[in-house]
């Protein structure tokens, strides 16, 4: 690590912990050289998830949509927020085990559905409904006899 005071690059480290978020390394360092101290930050470096969707255009992932799908979903039913918070991280989580770079919609739609239907039921037949692009209430009747049998 270079010093910032005489771009020196032997440093050493004096203190390591945790940043106050949690997500980071916070390293007090004194230079070698001219015996200043300064502070680093090491963070993980996250590679971005591309998502391809169904006319196979990507895009960079996006927690908010998947958000916003079950929140629309969930409207007017009795779902709390910490709920739909907890469903959307378990969401996430699972999309990121995946350990690839490219993950297909398809994919995360049906996921989201698989969580719904343990979540609300009457939310899971709207995302369906809107997800799977219903045309009529005989594909409408046809989830929901599959959904109770």
């Amino acid at each position: 690590m270079r010093c910032p005071y005489c771009g020196s690059e032997n440093s050493k480290v004096i203190d390591s912990r945790p940043s106050e978020e949690d997500n980071s390394i916070r390293r007090r360092r004194v230079c070698e050289a001219c015996d200043k101290r300064f502070t680093t930050f090491e963070k993980v470096e996250s590679l971005p998830l591309i998502i391809i969707k169904k006319d196979m255009n990507r895009e960079p992932y996006d927690r908010s949509k998947i958000e916003a799908g079950i929140i629309r979903s969930c409207h007017k039913r009795p779902v709390s927020m910490p709920d739909i918070q907890q469903t959307v991280d378990e969401i996430e989580a699972e999309i990121f085990s995946k350990e690839s770079r490219e993950v297909s919609s398809t994919w995360i739609g049906e996921l989201v559905m698989e969580k719904l239907k343990d979540l609300d039921q009457v939310a899971y037949v709207r995302f369906a409904s809107v997800y799977r692009e219903f045309k009529d209430v005989n594909t409408f009747m046809d989830e929901l006899k599959k959904l109770l049998g």
